[in-house]
């Protein structure tokens, strides 16, 4: 028998009646996934740039989650988890579909993943479908290609769902290279595909609302291309420079436009009478992108959390989560206690009243705001063995109570947090408590082994920081390894840069490759803010040595280009090139953004 047979051998739906007592109806489910928003991005997370009354509306009739998390940093994985309630790393599959490619400039090779959601799991859809629900789709799958579409993982209608993880346009026609979004194919010109997703969603609870109906409804809003109607965007203040800050006029466009179709569903709910008898859910699939990728990025800012999309930094992971409804959903109230994106399904199944599929990493939260039982102590995990397109390495982290642990898989570093005393995660702690790292990696590491982690393994192909075409060697901050608890590399476009450089012990190491043995005249940018000069420097290959006393540049995303001197590099082979700070009497050593070694003519 299979997988999908079976369902029916577990599923039982709970109905219980009184003595001359109507049986209570069962409650409507709507899901909605916004792609990319970040978890500081609406109103009622405190955001002063963005306009989300419709959703400010929900978390006032609702409950607002403090701390609620994605169950990975990019897309798919997080989808997946939310199907199926299992975290990515047990399905195998654990980066965006189909996943970014091995380059020669990474260190390791990633795992081959699944490159979709197997059709062996038992998904939200399939549970409502055996359960007597209507199952709608409408909006973004990026879970898997032909044969593996939202109609054979249970769905019974599906619009605008398929392979892709970016739509074919934003704007009517939803077409390109001779190929169609599934169901809109009928779309007047110009309409705003955000807007297109919302009447489909309002057109589904027309034709279902006299039945129980369970509406998935990912949009693929506010993920890039960053477009936007013009008149919209035109509310907007231009965008100044990003420097950390919430302003990217066709991104808060964009959130609107994903706002007014939530409003869109909840005014068809309310039409049906249908508001008081249907659970609302809306969360994101990953944090905000605050790094440089593609036109008009970054697209927004996460502060003050650490990061965004692509990393375990709490602006990738973190997300927002607002639930309404008549299961015991307390109104306009707030929760702390972390959650996850693999909490969905079996909090799903005990409020609608079947019986959920076993081996499941999530848990229900309906007892937690219903009457405000605590969950069992448990530690949240991730697992992401892939290069990100926002420039993070292969990582795993967990968080136990307040700590939090992450670790690189490339050069084993470990970096230990107290998420509740440092959200912006600016203090590792690892060496002043020891035990708690001990712990928290002996947790992730038996995790590693009881969901068959896939980990990346050495890239034989590997070439750090090679010539360019011109012959001069660029060696980015990106591609440092830092040694020590504070220095690290800051990848916001405005920074860009290895900084945070307080503690004097911190020093960086970095792989370069030389083809044309020769003398090399080095060059670096550099800032330093005003009352952090006069640092000492060395920059080091073997014992070669450049020393260099750091100059103020006004601030330290100032950057300046420096001549630090000639180095001698007789063969063609791999080096390493140490950065160490001798002497540090400013509160900071410098900011270092690159290097660039420049072969000398003989």
């Amino acid at each position: 028998m299979t997988a999908r047979a079976s369902i029916g051998g577990f599923l039982l739906f709970l109905i219980t009646t009184s003595p001359g007592t109507a049986a209570p109806a069962r409650p409507n489910v709507v899901l909605i996934v916004a792609d990319d928003l970040g978890a500081m991005d609406l109103g009622c997370y405190g955001s002063k740039f963005h306009r989300t009354p419709h959703l400010d509306q929900l978390a006032a009739e609702g409950v607002r989650f403090t701390q609620a998390y994605a169950a990975c940093p990019v897309c798919s994985p997080t989808r997946a988890a939310i199907m199926t309630g299992k975290y990515p790393a047990r399905l195998h599959l654990t980066d965006w579909l189909p996943g970014r490619g091995d380059r020669p400039d990474q260190e390791l090779n990633r795992p081959v993943i699944r490159q979709e959601l197997p059709l062996e799991e038992i998904t939200l859809a399939e549970l409502f479908t055996k359960a007597g629900y209507v199952t709608g789709h409408i909006g973004k799958w990026h879970l898997g290609g032909e044969g593996f579409g939202p109609l054979e993982q249970g769905f019974q209608t599906n619009i605008a769902g398929d392979h892709t993880g970016t739509p074919l346009s934003y704007f009517a026609p939803f077409a390109k290279n001779g190929r169609t979004m599934p169901g809109l194919t009928d779309a007047p010109a110009g309409e705003y595909l955000t807007d297109r997703l919302g009447v489909e969603a309002a057109k589904f609870i027309d034709a279902n609302h006299t039945q129980p109906f369970f509406l998935y409804l990912p949009h693929y809003a506010v993920h890039t291309p960053l477009q936007a109607p013009e008149e919209m965007v035109a509310k907007y203040p231009a965008a100044g420079t990003f420097a950390g800050q919430q302003n990217n006029p066709v991104y808060a466009a964009m959130l609107e436009a994903l706002d007014n179709a939530v409003g869109t569903v909840r005014q068809k709910l309310a039409e049906h009478h249908l508001l008081e008898n249907t659970v609302i859910i809306f969360t994101s699939d990953n944090g905000g992108l605050a790094t440089t990728e593609g036109a008009k990025t970054p697209a927004t800012s996460n502060a003050p959390l650490r990061e965004g999309k692509g990393w375990l930094y709490e602006g990738g992971i973190r997300v927002p989560l607002l639930m309404r409804g008549p299961v015991g959903i307390p109104s306009g109230s707030t929760e702390s206690t972390p959650v996850c994106s693999i909490d969905f399904l079996p909090t799903l199944c005990e409020w609608c009243g079947f019986v959920p599929p076993d081996g499941l990493d999530g848990v229900s939260l309906a007892g937690l705001l219903r009457d405000k039982t605590a969950l069992e102590p448990r530690a949240l995990y991730w697992h992401y063995p892939h290069y990100a397109n926002q420039g993070s390495r292969p990582s795993g982290a967990v968080r136990y109570g307040n700590h939090k642990l992450i670790e690189f898989y490339d050069d084993s570093r470990q970096e230990l947090y107290d998420i509740q005393a440092d959200l912006r995660e600016g203090r590792n702690l690892h060496d002043e408590l020891p035990a708690v790292v001990s712990t928290l990696a002996s947790k992730l590491h038996y995790w590693y082994r009881t969901v068959d982690a896939q980990m990346p393994t050495p890239n034989p192909q590997y070439e750090p920081n090679p010539p360019g075409k011109n012959g001069r060697i660029e060696i980015g901050a990106k591609t440092a390894h830092v040694h020590g608890l504070q220095l690290r590399y800051e990848p916001m476009p405005h920074k860009n840069t290895l900084g945070f450089w307080v503690r004097p012990e911190d020093w960086a190491e970095f792989a370069f490759t030389v083809k044309q043995p020769g003398k090399y005249r080095v060059e670096a940018l550099i800032g330093c803010g005003n009352g952090s000069g006069g640092s000492d420097v060395q920059f080091a290959v073997g014992e070669q040595v450049l020393n260099y006393t750091v100059k103020e540049t006004g601030g330290f995303q100032a950057f300046v280009p420096v001549d630090l001197g000639v180095l001698t590099l007789t063969e063609a082979k791999r080096y390493q090139l140490t950065v160490k700070a001798i002497k540090k009497p400013g509160p900071a050593v410098m900011d270092l953004r690159q290097m660039t070694l420049i072969r000398i003519d003989e």
